[in-house]
């Protein structure tokens, strides 16, 4: 009877510590991006921080999935470019977001710049975003922060959708294969610095970069100031001998609103109180992430759990 009655105990036991913990899912990106691993990353550090947070990430289709799925309930925290959370705060820019604002996303830091990478196949001859003419191209997902991009740079340069031989809506995965097959002659991907598809891509596809032109970059930065230059270092990707300028936005983990300020603090002090591990996590958090630069360019309001953080950090004041 005793033995019965501790086993019981135990089970009660078990089952209120599971109540009593919350449970956080974090939205990232496709599997082959820089989103994932990051995601996954950061969830390991909040269990393994023991303080009463389950988190998981989930594979999603990126920002624009993230910040709706974040308004809906479906997700607590995600990973977003930092143009795309402006448009969704504001409602404006971009269809899933127009006349309807997502005023339920809060900032909690910037993590690492977002690299618009423009892949081309080296046999269709493309240096220039000049050059996408006419030609097949992958602009990203509908609704994507790629396709976003995509459209801002050719606008740059005096062309649209309109203007490409062929306009290809997909995803990364399906876009690398459109051109390992010869389906497509050029792809527009906005993420992290060596993102695992592209470098597989280049294993098997002799590629290039395409420049965006510094002088294009002020025209563009002008009318939408989330962009900044960025050089593709040489040998980052196989074939690629050469520095190649482009623009870069910036990767930042929003939350809910209505996740509290206690738990929000406790997933930055798991992480960022981790800070050594935290930027083990991937590569372009080793390169980039700056505590003092967390808050720089926040395009929605931040979250009270992380203001809290971020005046203890004296960050912010």
């Amino acid at each position: 009877m005793k033995k019965t009655l501790l086993i019981i105990g135990a089970s009660l036991a078990l089952a209120a510590s599971a109540l009593a913990q919350e449970f956080v899912t974090i939205g990232s990106g496709s599997t082959t991006g820089v989103y994932f691993p990051v995601a996954t990353g950061i969830a390991k550090l909040i269990n393994d921080a023991g303080v009463g947070i389950r988190a998981n990430a989930r594979s999603t289709g990126g920002s624009v999935f993230n910040i709706n799925a974040i308004a809906s309930g479906e997700l607590q925290m995600g990973l977003s470019q930092n143009d795309i959370a402006y448009y969704a705060y504001n409602g404006s820019s971009i269809p899933a977001f127009e006349g309807k604002p997502v005023k339920s996303i809060r900032s909690i830091a910037v993590l690492y710049p977002e690299v618009v990478h423009i892949v081309a196949r080296a046999e269709a001859k493309i240096d220039s975003v000049a050059d996408l003419k006419g030609k097949r191209v992958v602009v990203g997902d509908v609704g994507s922060g790629t396709e976003q991009n995509a459209r801002q740079i050719l606008e740059a340069y005096n062309l649209s959708f309109n203007d490409l031989g062929q306009t290809i809506r997909v995803g990364a995965s399906q876009g690398i294969s459109l051109l390992q097959d010869g389906r497509a002659d050029a792809m527009f991907y906005t993420v992290g610095l060596g993102a695992s598809a592209i470098q597989q891509l280049a294993l098997t596809t002799r590629i290039n970069l395409v420049t965006v032109e510094p002088a294009k970059l002020k025209a563009l930065a002008q009318k939408y100031p989330f962009y900044t230059s960025f050089n593709i270092p040489s040998g980052v990707y196989r074939g690629v001998d050469v520095t190649t300028p482009t623009v870069a936005v910036l990767s930042m983990l929003l939350a809910s609103d209505q996740l509290s300020a206690d738990t929000v603090y406790k997933v930055m002090k798991a992480t960022f109180d981790n800070l050594a591990e935290f930027k083990k996590i991937h590569p372009n958090l080793e390169r980039y992430f700056d505590l003092k630069k967390a808050v720089r360019n926040l395009p929605v309001p931040l979250h009270p759990g992380a203001e809290r953080y971020w005046k203890e950090k004296g960050v912010i004041k």
